[in-house]
């Protein structure tokens, strides 16, 4: 879907958000059994632990693995999966420049994997001191599907489209999903 400066996107009006997960809008795909529908999620978004293995590797190192992650779930996007620091080998990891800041989690630092010669820069990222109602996400960290490999229960995680945000695509997530462009008041 395209957006030109004269047409208001989908979802967003003169009051800003209009989708909450209280209803799905009529261009949401309707989930099959087994499936979630990313406008049924709220916002602010809600976090629920996930005991499906998480793998995040580099080649054939692993960098991550656990099953204690947590999922965010946000109206409009893939949850982002995020993994507690001890689940991750830390010293693949290295500090990188800049950051980012969200309404409901607060300001994101972010991670430079670095495997042998491999180098991955800001391929992840953590809230090291969140808003009080993210405190559960304290301790862990997130990855770009996109731009490092990730699986989800044995399944290769795909990456929400447009880069900056980092929500795990799985086959029972359906959408459409923010991120690409037309979707910024998703």
């Amino acid at each position: 879907m395209s957006q030109d400066a004269t047409r208001t996107p989908p979802g967003f009006g003169p009051g800003g958000w209009r989708y909450y997960g209280q209803a799905r809008p009529s261009f949401a795909v309707e989930p099959a059994p087994g499936q979630e529908s990313v406008w049924d999620y709220p916002r602010p978004p809600r976090i629920v632990a996930d005991a499906r293995e998480v793998v995040v590797r580099v080649g054939d190192v692993v960098v991550a693995r656990s099953r204690r992650a947590v999922r965010v779930l946000e109206t409009a996007s893939p949850p982002t999966v995020y993994i507690p620091r001890e689940d991750v080998v830390t010293k693949y990891l290295q500090a990188a420049p800049g950051a980012s800041g969200c309404e409901w989690k607060g300001t994101a630092r972010y991670w430079t994997v670095r495997v042998g010669s491999v180098v991955l820069e800001s391929v992840g990222w953590s809230y090291d001191d969140p808003l009080p109602a993210f405190e559960a996400i304290r301790g862990h960290l997130s990855f770009y599907p996109g731009r490092i490999a990730c699986e989800l229960g044995g399944v290769r995680v795909e990456a929400q489209a447009g880069g900056f945000y980092g929500g795990w695509v799985t086959p029972e997530i359906v959408g459409p999903f923010k991120g690409g462009p037309g979707t910024g008041g998703w």
